[in-house]
């Protein structure tokens, strides 16, 4: 049986990001795995991505960076917790805090590569580092603080 993405494993009701969301159409579906100790995720930007001809928006890079962190995010709380992923009651992350730091230009039209590696793991907050390449070259690097995500927002 294939590995289930974290954001696969998201509660119905809480799947309606526009990066990551299964259940928006018309977002961009990113899906994360583990990948070892690390976490990993692909994405092919499209035309609509362009921020200049040939080069990838970064604003797309940086929902890319959001999303994964909080997925790995919400997959390290499982394994931490010893639960199984998708499990209730439902260990959902938001983002605390966002840092994109674009080192090269990001080529439209090929696959990007996301791996994710944990800085910090508390309870309530997850710090993950995170590298975005292309064609092998790392073209932004984020941090994202990610934090459990309060009872105040839709988690039962």
């Amino acid at each position: 049986m294939p590995e289930i993405a974290f954001q696969d494993a998201y509660p119905d009701d809480l799947s309606r990001c526009f990066g990551c969301g299964k259940h928006n159409n018309q977002g961009h579906q990113l899906k994360s795995y583990w990948h070892n100790e690390q976490t990993i995720a692909h994405f092919t930007p499209l035309a609509v991505h362009t921020a200049i001809p040939g080069f990838v928006y970064g604003g797309l890079i940086a929902s890319l960076i959001d999303c994964h962190g909080t997925g790995s995010a919400s997959a390290k709380a499982y394994q931490q917790a010893g639960r199984e992923l998708g499990s209730s009651p439902a260990m959902r992350f938001v983002t605390g805090n966002l840092n994109v730091s674009f080192v090269a230009p990001t080529p439209i039209g090929v696959e990007l590569e996301l791996i994710g590696a944990f800085i910090e793991i508390k309870e309530r907050k997850i710090v993950i580092d995170i590298t975005l390449s292309a064609l092998g070259v790392i073209c932004a690097k984020g941090q994202v603080i990610a934090i459990k995500m309060p009872a105040t927002m839709g988690i039962v």
